[in-house]
């Protein structure tokens, strides 16, 4: 029997990342497990293809999949998920730290430029 998207307002796919969601937390879509084909899932949701991937990229984005080019998509493992966000957040606080290294940088600079322009009124004899 096909899950089919409910007329409920909620856009459909959203419905489907939810279920999908639900499946994956569940253990029902293990870890490293593909997830069913584009087409597949259409069927299955009775949804078109570009409902069904913009829910798969919703998941995506989320980390609970990962596509692998020309293979599928597939669970991602949760331990491998934090990994992902743990460098994520030490790769946002590389790029702060040189954001000011390079505002301070420019400072020095600026500085170091009028510091060493000659001054008017001063002879050089």
């Amino acid at each position: 029997m096909a899950w089919m998207v409910k007329h409920t307002g909620r856009a459909g796919y959203l419905q489907i990342a939810d279920d999908l969601r639900k499946q994956i937390r569940g253990g029902s879509l293990a870890p490293g497990s593909p997830l069913p084909s584009t087409t597949r899932l259409a069927e299955q949701y009775d949804a078109s293809l570009s409902v069904v991937k913009m829910a798969v990229g919703i998941l995506r984005n989320e980390g609970l999949v990962i596509g692998q080019q020309g293979k599928g998509v597939f669970v991602s493992d949760p331990e491998q998920a934090t990994v992902t966000e743990d460098l994520a957040g030490e790769v946002a606080e590389l790029r702060s730290a040189v954001q000011e290294m390079s505002v301070r940088l420019a400072r020095v600079e600026e500085q170091l430029a009028t510091s060493t322009k000659p001054r008017s009124g001063r002879s050089s004899r």
